[in-house]
């Protein structure tokens, strides 16, 4: 079931200068740390003049799906939401 979090949490980050990208690598919340696997999709969305990059990702174990939010304003990476796979 997708919940609600909006929690700020703990990400570390990778930056491949091959791929001139920065991902985010592994999330601590409620004391647990989680290995991303794949992300589904990582897109940019202005408000005012700050830009938030918003990933939709899984955990390596493919059991747990995460929606991140980092603000370049203050860089702090926000937890929106949380899936566990199940439907109930």
């Amino acid at each position: 079931m997708r919940e609600k979090i909006n929690q700020r949490v703990s990400v570390v980050t990778v930056f491949s200068a091959k791929q001139r990208a920065a991902a985010p690598y592994l999330i601590s919340w409620q004391n647990k740390d989680y290995q991303v696997g794949k992300i589904g999709y990582h897109h940019t969305v202005r408000q005012g003049e700050t830009l938030h990059h918003i990933y939709e990702l899984v955990d390596k174990d493919n059991t747990m799906s995460f929606r991140l939010n980092f603000d370049t304003s203050n860089l702090h990476w926000t937890l929106e939401a949380v899936s566990d796979g199940n439907s109930y």
